[in-house]
């Protein structure tokens, strides 16, 4: 499992600033969510080792907000390759590599919108503002969602 200020900055290394890869705080956050959901449906293991949240503009890391809310809407800056000090294992980089190749081209907004039409995000928000978002319920929907793929 992975910290998750590791996949955060594994994905600030995929970012292009300027353009449609670039990253922001409301979009950072919303990958991170999709590499947990994508690794319990896939894996079916969590990839990071904290909670999210359901929050009113979708699921968050509370260690994230932490660190990145002073970015406000603005880009994260990339980092570099050798920022990365870390191992990623090699099913855990095809997970981040995939999330990347699904939502890495979408807007945080776009993202946000998506996330606020998925059940594990509503169930959690109907419990209450900032009720974590249960690992079942995304295993279960994002399970449900690779079944109808097939």
């Amino acid at each position: 499992m992975m910290e998750v200020r590791q996949v955060a900055l594994y994905f600030r290394n995929k970012s292009l600033p300027g353009g449609k890869f670039s990253i922001t705080h409301l979009k950072l956050q919303k990958l991170v969510y999709y590499a947990q959901a994508w690794s319990l449906a896939i894996e079916g293991k969590p990839i990071i080792n904290s909670d999210l949240e359901a929050w009113l503009h979708g699921p968050v890391s509370r260690e994230l907000y932490g660190e990145y809310r002073n970015y406000g809407s603005q880009e994260i800056p990339p980092v570099e390759d050798h920022e990365l000090k870390f191992r990623i294992d090699n099913l855990d980089k095809k997970i981040l590599d995939g999330v990347w190749e699904l939502y890495g081209e979408f807007d945080g907004k776009y993202l946000e919108t998506l996330t606020h039409k998925e059940s594990p995000w509503i169930n959690a928000w109907n419990r209450g503002m900032n009720e974590i978002i249960e690992l079942d319920d995304m295993k279960q929907y994002y399970s449900g969602l690779l079944q109808g793929a097939n």
